[in-house]
């Protein structure tokens, strides 16, 4: 069965629009970034592995595709006042494509042409240095941290063995709710090694075994970092629940003693996705509502409203995220949740 969905993935995707390539070298593709990756994703966008990319050496739309479908993957990496022709020419170049994960210059764009943008969900953004951990609702954040230092646990940033993170990650993976693969597009695998310029925090219990990990991709404007913006979390299935919470905590101090201006603790997936401002579709909004609301998916395939939970406890601003189709037909829908490996 395995090769025959193959077969079919690779038929159908022959049949796709033939859009024009762009042959980015890794290099390439960071060098764009740091010139112009100001948003969560842009940085996964160029060292994520079986993309796909349309634009020129001045800039790019990253992409995947399944099932005769294009699916672009956040906002263009390009000098903003020219990303809106990259969107313009990718839209004609692959037949209609969906956008996925995007901001809301990129959707107002899509809106002109004709699009339906619908909410995907919220990215919760803190603003450094006026973002702190003071005052009366932040205090369940900070009892995280002093119950940790004061139970001997330690943080620190930095050099790990590889094989503490393999072991973590793998008892990590062993109390997910989908343990056979990870999910794609939307994250990219987890790597043992850091890539370049990501940040790595951990979290050491008093007997010096590594208990947690959280890991950053950073954000870039004209070449210097800006922020940062959460990739991976890795936690012992026996951590006590303030672990992740400390660890955050910890990092973002940190980036605010640099002079960080902003983090991001990336998407919350269908929080919040009630009508906007746009056309949208009607039928979609309220899947994505029944979806966030169902025992069933939060329980057997994505805990959606546990992830929003956590990144509530930060109080930061909610920033909502779009997707954007023309169609929206459930061929296309079932493409993107094939491709991000939701099923």
């Amino acid at each position: 069965m395995p090769s025959l969905r193959i077969f079919l993935d690779r038929l159908l995707e022959g049949a796709a629009a033939k859009v024009p390539r762009q042959d980015l070298t890794h290099v390439e593709r960071l060098a764009l970034v740091r010139r112009h990756g100001d948003f969560s994703l842009a940085y996964s966008t160029a060292v994520q592995q079986k993309l796909s990319y349309f634009g020129d050496t001045e800039g790019y739309i990253a992409f995947g595709t399944k099932m005769k479908h294009h699916f672009a993957l956040g906002d263009p990496v390009a000098y903003p006042p020219d990303r809106p022709d990259y969107i313009r020419r990718f839209v004609e170049a692959a037949d209609s494509p969906w956008f996925v994960q995007i901001g809301e210059p990129t959707a107002r764009v899509l809106s002109g042409l004709g699009y339906q943008v619908n909410r995907l969900g919220i990215d919760t953004r803190l603003e450094l240095p006026a973002h702190d951990f003071s005052g009366k609702r932040n205090e369940t954040v900070r009892y995280s941290e002093r119950w940790l230092l004061k139970k001997g646990f330690s943080f620190g940033e930095g050099a790990v063995y590889l094989d503490e993170v393999q072991r973590l990650s793998q008892n990590w993976r062993a109390d997910r709710i989908v343990k056979r693969w990870e999910m794609a597009f939307l994250n990219r695998p987890f790597a043992d090694h850091l890539g370049i310029d990501m940040r790595r925090f951990v979290l050491y219990s008093p007997e010096g075994e590594l208990v947690a990990l959280l890991d950053f991709d950073p954000l870039f404007r004209d070449g210097k970092v800006i922020g940062y913006t959460t990739s991976f979390k890795r936690k012992h299935i026996d951590a006590s629940p303030h672990a992740e919470i400390g660890l955050t905590k910890f990092a973002v101090d940190r980036f605010r003693g640099e002079g960080i201006s902003v983090v991001t603790l990336g998407l919350s997936p269908m929080l919040d996705v009630g009508a906007n401002e746009f056309a949208e579709s009607s039928f979609w909004r309220n899947a994505f509502e029944r979806a966030y609301e169902s025992p069933w998916v939060n329980r057997s395939k994505f805990n959606l409203k546990g992830q929003a939970a956590f990144k509530r406890r930060f109080h930061g601003i909610e920033e909502p995220t779009y997707i954007a189709f023309r169609k929206g037909t459930l061929v296309e829908m079932l493409g993107l949740l094939r491709l991000i490996k939701a099923i």
